[in-house]
């Protein structure tokens, strides 16, 4: 599952996000979800989260549901 709807995003779960230095390469980095910052319902690059490792980034792929 990608990660464009924020409906299917919450707290806890396990998700792979692009950060920001890594958009060129595309390189995936693996965390759990702390806190959902897209406000909107939806976003084409992926919903915008903090990891719990601090981390900001958007949603590519749900790991676990």
């Amino acid at each position: 599952m990608d990660g464009t709807r924020r409906s299917d995003i919450r707290a806890g779960l396990c998700v792979s996000v692009v950060l920001k230095k890594d958009q060129r390469t595309g390189k995936l980095t693996d965390g759990i979800v702390k806190d959902i910052l897209t406000k909107s319902s939806g976003h084409p690059y992926g919903i915008k989260v903090r990891l719990q490792s601090g981390e900001v980034g958007r949603v590519k792929k749900i790991l676990n549901e």
